[in-house]
C-alpha cells in the first residue's frame, strides 16, 4: 500500500500547484518526492465537476471538468505548472534577465559565468540548474537557418551511392548497388550499376564518369564509406591511399563530407532519390549489363532533357556551358594494379599471391602497402614511401634484395677473403703474415679459420695475439687449435737472441772439428777421421767425445764458470790445453 500524507498536506500541494509552483520546487519546500506532488495534482484535475446545491455551505468556485471544452469556464483555471506537449511550463525565474543573459551570451560567457554574475550583480535566488535550462531554451529558439552552397562551373561533383533495381541471377532476385556522380553546378549525372561497393568498383565507376563528362571536376565529395575512407575525420580523414594515387593521377581533390551530416551532398542526395523513384522503380533485369544499358538511356533522354527544379534550366544546356570549364583528361588511364596491407614476418619479408618480398629490417613486425601488378611489386610504409620495389615472381618464390639483409646477419664468407683479411689487419702485422700465409696454404677452407681468428680478437688482447702469430710463423704453423693453445698460456720472451755472454761462438766448435779431423794432401780436400793404425783393427774407433770436456746447462753452469769464461774473450782459451788433446792414432775413411 502506497505511503500516505496527511490531508493538510496534500491541500497545500494544490494551492502552491494552483499559484504556478512547479513540481520541482513544491517537493523541496515541503520535503516531499516530486513524483508524489505530480500524483496528488493529476489526482485532483481527474475529479468529475461537483454541482452542490445553490447556498450551501460547501458552495465554492466550481472546478472544472477534467477535459473542458473550448470555451468553457475551465479555461480560466491557471494551467499546470510542468511542460506537455500543448504548454511550454510556468515562466523561468530568469526571464527578468533575458536580455542581460543574451548579452553576455554574445560575450561569450559561459552558463556558471552568467548564473555568478546574476547572483552578485542582481541578487538572483534562482539554481544554476535553471540558468542552463534558460540558456538551453534560448539556443532553441535561435536556431539558424542552413545556407546553400552553390560553386562554379568544373568546381565540385558529389558522389553517393543507392539501391538498384533488383536483378534475376541463377533464378534468384539480387540487388546491386547503383553509383551516381552529380556535377554541382549543372546537376549533370552519371548512374552506373555494380554489385560491391569496394575501392575497386569506386575507382572503375570514377573513371567512367569522367570519360562521359569529357573532363575531371577539380572536388569530389563523398560520403565516408570505407571504399574511400579508411578514417572518417571533419577535419582530418585518412584516405585510402590508392585513392589518394587516383586524384593525384587525374589532378582532382577529394573532400569527404562530415561524419553523419548527409546534407553536405544534399544535391546527389537527391539524385539518388530520383533515380530509385523514376528509372529503376518496379524495374527487375536479367542481368547487370541490362540494367546499365537501361540507366545510360534514362540518363541521356529523360534526366538530361529536363528542367530542373532549382536551376530552372535544362541540365544539358547548363551541362554545355560547365564541360569546358572541367579538366582534361591524362593521356593514360590509371593504372590497374591490386592494393592492400601486409604483415612483415620474421624474416623480413611479405606475402603477396603466395610469393615472398624483402623489405628493409626496420620494418620487421610492421604493417606495410603493397601495390602490384603483373610485372611488378611496390611496397609502402605508413606514409606511403616507397620502401622497396622486386620484380613479381612466381608463388613459392623468394625475392630479397642484397640491401634488405642486415649487417650482422652477412657472414664473412659471404662478404669474401679480402674483407676478412682487412679486419684482420687492424690486430697487427704478425696476425696479418699468419693469416695470408695460411690463407695461401689451405686455400678455400681457411676462410672459416680467418672467422675463427677474428673471433679471437674478442676474447684476447692484440699484443697476446700477435706474439702467438709470430711464434706459430717461426714454427710454420697454421692451425687454429695451435693459437688457441698458444693463448692458453702465459706468454714469455719468445725472440731467439743471437749474442749473448753464455752462447759460445762457432769457431768455438770448429777448433773441436780441427782436433777430431784432419785434411789429408790427396788433392781432393777431404777430411779423414782418426781411427786406430793398421794392424790394430779390433773394431773400436777411438770416442773423440771422451776427450771433450762436459758441457753444462747454461743455468747450471753459471756457478762454476770463471770470470774469465764470462768475459768477452773466447770460451776456447779458458779450457786447459790438456783437456784438448786427442789419440794421435789416426786414419783416413776408405
Amino acid at each position: 500500500m502506497a505511503n500516505r500524507i496527511k490531508v493538510a498536506v496534500s491541500q497545500t500541494i494544490l494551492t502552491l500547484h494552483e499559484q504556478g509552483w512547479s513540481f520541482r520546487r513544491i517537493a523541496r519546500t515541503l520535503g516531499i518526492h516530486r513524483e508524489t506532488v505530480s500524483r496528488y495534482v493529476r489526482g485532483q484535475m481527474a475529479k468529475p465537476a461537483s454541482n452542490p446545491a445553490p447556498g450551501s455551505e460547501g458552495q465554492q468556485e466550481p472546478k472544472p471538468a477534467s477535459n473542458p471544452t473550448l470555451g468553457s469556464e475551465g479555461t480560466d483555471r491557471p494551467k499546470p505548472a510542468n511542460p506537455t506537449p500543448d504548454n511550454s511550463g510556468p515562466k523561468s525565474s530568469c526571464d527578468p534577465y533575458r536580455d542581460e543573459i543574451e548579452a553576455k551570451l554574445r560575450q561569450g560567457l559561459s552558463g556558471q559565468r552568467i548564473w555568478q554574475d546574476l547572483a552578485f550583480e542582481r541578487e538572483f535566488l534562482g539554481s544554476y540548474s535553471s540558468v542552463k535550462r534558460f540558456i538551453r531554451k534560448l539556443g532553441k529558439s535561435r536556431t539558424l537557418p542552413f545556407r546553400r552552397m552553390e560553386t562554379l562551373p568544373g568546381q565540385e561533383a558529389q558522389v553517393d551511392f543507392g539501391r538498384g533495381a533488383p536483378v534475376i541471377r541463377d533464378g534468384k532476385r539480387r540487388y546491386p548497388w547503383v553509383f551516381r556522380i552529380v556535377l554541382s553546378y549543372s546537376r549533370k549525372a552519371y548512374s552506373e550499376a555494380v554489385w560491391r561497393q569496394d575501392t575497386e568498383s569506386f575507382l572503375r565507376c570514377l573513371e567512367n564518369a569522367f570519360r562521359a563528362f569529357g573532363g575531371v571536376p577539380r572536388t569530389l565529395v563523398p560520403d565516408n564509406l570505407k571504399a574511400a575512407v579508411l578514417q572518417a575525420d571533419w577535419y582530418d580523414p585518412e584516405l585510402n591511399p590508392k585513392i589518394e594515387e587516383f586524384c593525384r593521377h587525374y589532378g582532382c581533390v577529394l573532400l569527404p563530407t562530415k561524419p553523419a551530416t548527409p546534407r553536405h551532398k544534399g544535391k546527389v542526395e537527391r539524385g539518388v532519390g530520383y533515380v530509385s523513384s523514376n528509372a529503376l522503380k518496379g524495374r527487375v533485369f536479367g542481368s547487370l549489363q541490362e540494367e546499365n544499358e537501361a540507366l545510360q538511356w534514362w540518363e541521356s533522354h529523360v534526366a538530361d532533357p529536363r528542367i530542373h527544379g532549382t536551376t530552372r534550366k535544362q541540365v544539358r544546356a547548363l551541362f554545355q556551358e560547365e564541360r569546358p570549364r572541367l579538366l582534361p583528361l591524362p593521356p593514360g588511364d590509371f593504372p590497374c594494379f591490386h592494393e592492400a596491407q601486409r604483415a612483415v614476418h620474421r624474416d623480413a619479408h611479405i606475402e603477396v599471391d603466395k610469393a615472398y618480398y624483402s623489405v628493409p629490417p626496420e620494418y620487421l613486425g610492421h604493417t606495410v602497402w603493397v601495390r602490384w601488378d603483373a610485372k611488378m611489386v611496390r611496397i609502402f610504409n605508413g606514409r606511403m614511401e616507397q620502401i622497396a620495389v622486386h620484380i613479381k615472381h612466381e608463388p613459392g618464390r623468394f625475392s630479397t634484395d642484397p640491401k634488405h639483409i642486415a649487417s650482422q646477419k652477412i657472414s664473412g664468407v659471404e662478404r669474401g677473403a679480402g674483407y676478412l683479411l682487412k679486419r684482420i689487419s687492424l690486430v697487427g702485422p704478425q696476425t696479418l703474415q699468419w693469416a695470408q700465409r695460411m690463407l695461401d696454404q689451405r686455400g678455400i677452407e681457411g676462410v672459416r679459420v680467418l672467422q675463427g681468428l677474428l673471433a679471437m680478437t674478442g676474447k684476447h688482447p692484440a699484443d697476446d695475439l700477435e706474439k702467438a702469430c709470430a711464434l706459430a710463423l717461426s714454427h710454420g704453423t697454421f692451425r687454429l687449435r695451435v693459437l688457441r693453445a698458444l693463448m692458453k698460456r702465459p706468454l714469455r720472451q719468445t725472440e731467439f737472441v743471437q749474442a749473448h755472454p753464455l752462447i759460445r761462438p762457432m769457431d768455438f766448435y770448429g777448433r773441436y772439428l780441427e782436433v777430431s779431423f784432419r785434411k789429408e794432401d790427396n788433392g781432393n780436400g777431404e777430411f779423414i777421421a782418426l781411427k786406430a793404425p793398421d794392424g790394430e783393427s779390433n773394431g773400436k774407433s777411438l770416442d773423440v767425445t771422451q776427450a771433450l770436456p762436459i758441457v753444462q746447462p747454461p743455468a747450471t753452469a753459471l756457478g762454476s764458470l770463471s770470470s774469465v769464461a764470462l768475459s768477452s774473450e773466447p770460451a776456447l782459451e779458458s779450457l786447459p790445453a790438456e783437456s784438448l788433446c786427442v789419440n794421435p792414432l789416426e786414419r783416413s775413411f776408405p
